[in-house]
């Protein structure tokens, strides 16, 4: 790799860094202030809704382009791993496509909306869903691979963030499949989704700081 590839890397881990404390700010004043919103019973998708719903779809699609923007600076940074790498471009990848595709309101959310699930979903429901859940999945594989890799270099702590990490987001999603709608389950997830941005801030700012001196591979 050459000198000028590597220098190249700060920059936009730099970017890469930035998504998590937008997405996770941004999400957390419109739960605050949007009218009717209640985090315990509706997920945060659903703020793509309604008045000043632009503003979830706009911050998903930034927050996600910065996403994959980071991801290529940990690539020019020395990550080798393919599915580290895979992972976390098809976690912003999604994230940026479902924020192009609207949830469709729901528990009474926008306002005025029946408390309860839709009887049908739109086309754009379920591409949100779908990109959505291939965007977790890959966080959840780049999570557990960076999990092995960081123990093999004695890196206990971050072996042990990036294990937890993994499993959080893993139970979440499952939760999610489960029962949809109900506190805990609400709650839970939204606690997995600020670990996993957490992670991938700290991640990008480690490599920033220190780059990635062994070579990742697998």
């Amino acid at each position: 790799m050459t000198t000028t590839t590597k220098q190249s890397a700060p920059p936009l881990l730099l970017a890469g860094a930035l998504a998590g404390p937008l997405y996770v700010g941004i999400g957390t004043l419109e739960a605050i202030v949007r009218d009717g919103f209640d985090i315990r019973k509706h997920s945060l998708s659903l703020l793509a809704n309604g008045t000043g719903g632009w503003i979830h779809s706009t911050m998903m699609v930034v927050t996600g382009l910065l996403t994959v923007i980071g991801v290529l600076g940990l690539r020019r940074a020395g990550l080798r791993s393919r599915w580290a790498i895979g992972g976390l471009v098809a976690y912003g990848a999604g994230v940026a496509a479902a924020g192009l595709m609207r949830a469709d309101p729901a528990l009474g959310f926008p306002p005025g909306t029946p408390d309860a699930m839709p009887e049908t979903i739109s086309w754009h429901g379920v591409g949100h869903v779908i990109a959505g859940f291939l965007g977790f999945i890959g966080l959840i594989v780049a999570c557990f691979v960076l999990s092995r890799w960081f123990g093999r270099r004695g890196s206990t702590g971050w072996s042990r963030f990036s294990l937890v990490t993994g499993v959080v987001y893993l139970l979440g999603l499952v939760g999610l499949g489960a029962g949809s709608g109900t506190a805990a389950v609400n709650l839970g997830f939204t606690v997995a989704v600020i670990l996993g941005w957490t992670w991938i801030t700290l991640l990008m700012l480690r490599a920033r700081a220190e780059g990635v001196s062994d070579e990742v591979q697998g």
